[in-house]
């Protein structure tokens, strides 16, 4: 309740001060000067599904320039927020008509972001590029795909989303599909088909990244069994401290320091605290979220730790209300008593390394073999 209170005190403080008249906060101070040297990496923000819902797809009418106080992502915030890289995600539902065709519109509406406003966003498609926009004084704009229900059961499709710039696939969403089981449906598979298995394989050849938020917790180990690249968590956060099937279980944090990957700290509130133990007067709160960091990095590693906001248009956390906000969770972990190289890791260090093993093992790999061929029906079903 005191922290709530002092939350909501800070909040207020920082809407409605003027420019110059925020309070004395030397580990804030220190947070916005790490981040003006060192990149912070967000691993998942889904405005362009906000675009497409708000403004049905018309990024310059949607105007990016303003601040959206009805949700959390423009171009203002991110400024404040000292964000050097952000990974889109091009979103869809499971159930959406035309899978197939929903995911190219969303990559459409990333690459039209990024022509609205070449001032802001450099279009980026390797590891390397988040230090080039940075010198720039751009945000590396980044595509990824969110539920691969886009895929109708092809591994053709990967081919052509990495041609056009994604990056980083989420496997599936909130359903299971023909070859992946979700952490919130149905086990219907037991964990991955030998299609699901095809798609991690081609991925890795492709240098793109896997990624494991949404996928069952059998999914999870058995992806760490054959992926040769490292894999990341974009946003999830730590199942012993709050009981949800979408955050990862401890057995499985413990193989992601040998994997060389990373899990990526999610601002869901309903991933931070269990829905029944929060209200109004004691929502989940930044405070909260720096709990699952800490646990995450005591159970993976200081070096397997990043940030993965998932800000949607929804509910946020108690002083993490907006893509503004991340330098003050950058304070919080400076308070806890981190230090500059594990902050600096946090915030974009990690994930760039992964980022850049997984180019390296892309690069290994196209030389061993060729394009993976297949679909559920030919690998599934054969026979």
């Amino acid at each position: 309740m005191v922290r709530a209170s002092i939350a909501a005190r800070e909040r207020f403080v920082s809407k409605t001060a003027p420019t110059g008249a925020r309070r004395s906060d030397p580990a804030l101070d220190k947070a916005l000067a790490l981040l003006d040297a060192a990149p912070l990496v967000d691993g998942h923000n889904d405005l362009p599904w906000v675009i497409r819902e708000a403004a049905r797809g018309d990024v310059v009418g949607y105007d990016l320039n303003r601040a959206h106080q009805e949700t959390d992502t423009d171009i203002p915030r991110l400024r404040e927020g000292k964000v050097a890289a952000q990974f889109w995600a091009a979103f869809l539902p499971t159930a959406i008509p035309h899978p197939g065709r929903a995911v190219l519109e969303q990559i459409d509406l990333i690459r039209r972001m990024n022509e609205a406003h070449p001032e802001t966003f450099l279009p980026a498609v390797k590891a390397s590029d988040v230090v080039r926009a940075k010198k720039a004084g751009k945000i590396a704009s980044f595509i990824t795909v969110e539920g691969g229900v886009g895929l109708e059961n092809s591994l053709a499709p990967l081919r052509i989303w990495h041609a056009a710039g994604a990056r980083l696939m989420t496997l599936c969403h909130n359903e299971s599909l023909d070859w992946v089981d979700s952490a919130t449906d149905r086990a219907r598979h037991g964990g991955l088909t030998a299609f699901g298995r095809a798609v991690i394989a081609e991925l890795n050849r492709l240098g793109m990244i896997v990624d494991l938020a949404h996928v069952s917790a059998d999914v999870m180990r058995q992806v760490l069994d054959i992926s040769t690249a490292p894999v990341v968590f974009s946003h999830s956060n730590a199942r012993a401290l709050c009981d949800h099937p979408r955050n990862v279980p401890d057995d499985v944090l413990a193989r992601v320091k040998d994997n060389g990957g990373i899990v990526m700290a999610t601002f869901v509130p309903k991933f931070i605290r269990p829905a029944g133990t929060q209200s109004p007067a004691a929502p989940a709160s930044l405070e909260d979220l720096a709990g699952h960091i800490e646990y995450l990095a005591d159970k993976a590693g200081l070096a397997h730790v990043g940030i993965g906001s998932d800000f949607f248009g929804g509910p946020t956390p108690a002083g993490l209300e907006h893509v503004g906000r991340f330098p003050h969770l950058i304070a919080e972990m400076i308070r806890r008593g981190w230090s500059d190289d594990a902050v600096v890791g946090l915030a974009g260090g990690n994930f760039l390394r992964v980022f850049r093993a997984v180019e390296r093992e892309g690069r290994r790999q196209r030389t061993l073999r060729g394009p993976g061929l297949g679909t559920v029906e030919s690998l599934d079903r054969a026979g």
